[in-house]
């Protein structure tokens, strides 16, 4: 505002000391906006037809005073237009011609009106000097964001776009200079509205698909700097509070963005790493669904090309330390599940049977990422089997890298209850584990004892069944009956902890008083034990089968029967 200000000032000054010194008094006042400029009416009349009109139609006679505070350019382009009328020398350069090509048609100095006059000029200028180089049209068009829509009005706006479409389609073929993007920079500067025309212009002229990938990356990459993170979303930005106006205009920049981007089968000029950071920052901005689902099905149709960190670009927060909804995450690998599906439908294949190469490098990536998101305290025990559960289990031939992502979430969350970790691990079969993930799983203390017995038993039932022998649909039930005898002794021993404990209370608080009972209660000899002992020696059965003279009276003998073991591996 301060710069404003002073600008009207040295332009009142300046215009006064020209004026002046015509030594004719003054006979009309114009004002733009806060600046005022008193003027002579037949030195604007002979130049402008706009202001010949209102000098008519005023009820002035002596003096007149006009306002054109909505001149294009304000008052430091009407100072140059009176310049030009008082037949004063100003320059002209790339960054002015624009605003006095509009102020000339405002004012209707035309060549029609008056020969050379100032829009003839400036049209001269446009063509010899300012539209000779990709630099010079953008800087032009750039410009002519504050001048419309009387830029558009008399064709400036479309000349620059033509001009500089023209220019970066050439240097996209024959580069002049280096770095060979350089014109992509160029364009990135100019506002969206006009830089969709660029591209529209572009594609009219049959560029190529990469070309438009390029400004289109290198454009969104300047208009959002925090665009690209590393795969734990660190970020500036995680500090920075963005208000609702600010937040507003980028959610309507990115979805002009996601506009642009070419056609479905033109998908490949496209990194999947970019379209994963779009549909981050439309998640984060909180644009509508339409541009997330645009992102989500571009993704999609590329997910074989995906890595672990592409998709946690788009998984975390930009502090780094919470998860995103994972809805996104999701309908991205549905998507590419269905379409899965409806190929091998379509070549008359059985998609339970076989999968694809791109399906199997897909669920390798999906496991993996489980693993990274696993280490997440807030994350459910749905939302990771909802994840898991999208790849078809007949497409991973091991679940080895299932395993590890699910050993993980067990250890990083130890709360859970034995039902807890069964759900967790309902994903994965244990049957397909590889030899050293069975031999991992059987010591894991992490897992719940269904699947440790699992990883016991199928060594032994692999072997039967390869042998094709009968014991092996019997070995199937062992290992079912034995699972459930497992729990039931798990469930045994958690009830004979809690009676210990029970015990082991009762005893210590009646410890100081059994104590002294067992002092003085030492048993003295009767008549009735002395005869016992002495019957006993006449004992038929001693030294015998039956004899029981020599078994002691002690209760830490255990008088059970020994448990009868039901299997065996061996």
């Amino acid at each position: 505002m301060a710069r404003n200000t002073s600008r009207v000032s040295l332009a009142m000054e300046r215009t006064g000391q020209w004026v002046l010194s015509q030594d004719i008094p003054t006979d009309v006042l114009v004002q733009v906006g806060e600046a005022k400029f008193p003027l002579h009416k037949f030195m604007l009349v002979a130049k402008s037809n706009h202001i010949r009109r209102l000098i008519i139609e005023s009820k002035d006679t002596d003096f007149t005073r006009l306002d054109l505070s909505s001149i294009p350019g304000g008052a430091e382009i009407f100072e140059k237009a009176a310049k030009f009328c008082y037949g004063v020398n100003f320059e002209i350069t790339v960054h002015n011609v624009a605003a006095l090509r509009c102020a000339a048609e405002y004012l209707e100095m035309t060549d029609q009106y008056c020969d050379d006059n100032l829009a003839g000029r400036t049209d001269e200028f446009i063509v010899q000097a300012a539209l000779t180089s990709l630099s010079g049209a953008v800087i032009v068009l750039k410009s002519c964001e504050d001048l419309l829509p009387i830029a558009e009005e008399i064709n400036l706006v479309q000349r620059c776009v033509e001009v500089a479409s023209a220019k970066a389609c050439n240097e996209a073929n024959f580069p002049s200079r280096s770095p060979t993007n350089w014109w992509t920079d160029e364009l990135s500067v100019v506002h969206v509205y006009f830089f969709e025309k660029i591209i529209a212009s572009m594609k009219a002229r049959g560029a190529k698909p990469i070309t438009i990938a390029s400004a289109i990356i290198t454009y969104t990459e300047r208009s959002f700097p925090n665009l690209i993170h590393d795969h734990y979303g660190t970020s500036v930005k995680a500090s920075i509070s963005i208000d609702s106006t600010s937040r507003n205009k980028q959610r309507d920049l990115l979805d002009s963005i996601v506009s642009l981007l070419p056609v479905e089968n033109q998908r490949a000029s496209f990194p999947i790493n970019f379209l994963s950071c779009l549909l981050r920052e439309a998640i984060f901005l909180g644009n509508d669904d339409v541009c997330k689902k645009n992102l989500e099905k571009r993704m999609s149709a590329m997910l074989e090309h995906v890595t672990v960190d592409d998709l946690l670009v788009m998984s975390y927060t930009f502090d780094g330390d919470r998860l995103f909804d994972l809805e996104s995450v999701r309908r991205v690998i549905s998507m590419f599940v269905e379409k899965e599906k409806s190929v091998s439908v379509f070549n008359a294949g059985d998609f339970r049977e076989t999968s694809s190469p791109a399906m199997i490098r897909v669920a390798k990536t999906v496991d993996a990422y489980l693993g990274e998101i696993a280490t997440i305290g807030e994350l459910s025990i749905s939302k990771f089997n909802g994840v898991a559960n999208l790849v078809p289990k007949i497409t991973r031939k091991f679940d080895d890298d299932l395993y590890r992502a699910i050993d993980i979430y067990l250890k990083a969350h130890p709360n859970l209850d034995e039902i807890e970790r069964e759900k967790v691990c309902s994903s994965m079969d244990p049957l397909k584990l590889s030899y050293e993930a069975r031999i991992h799983a059987s010591q894991n203390k992490r897992l719940p004892v269904q699947i440790v017995l699992h990883a016991l038993y199928f060594d032994q039932l692999q072997i039967r069944s390869e042998k094709h022998t009968p014991e092996a649909e019997s070995m199937r039930s062992q290992v079912q009956a034995d699972i459930s005898l497992a729990k039931e002794n798990e469930s045994l021993r958690s009830e004979l902890s809690q009676m210990k404990a029970y015990i082991s209370d009762m005893q210590n608080k009646n410890q100081v008083g059994s104590t002294s009972s067992r002092i003085h209660s030492t048993k003295k000899p009767t008549f009735f034990s002395s005869m016992s002992k002495k019957l006993g020696k006449f004992n038929p059965f001693k030294h015998g089968s039956k004899d029981t003279s020599n078994i002691e009276d002690d209760d830490d003998i255990d008088r059970t029967k020994p448990r009868r073991r039901r299997f065996s591996i061996s």
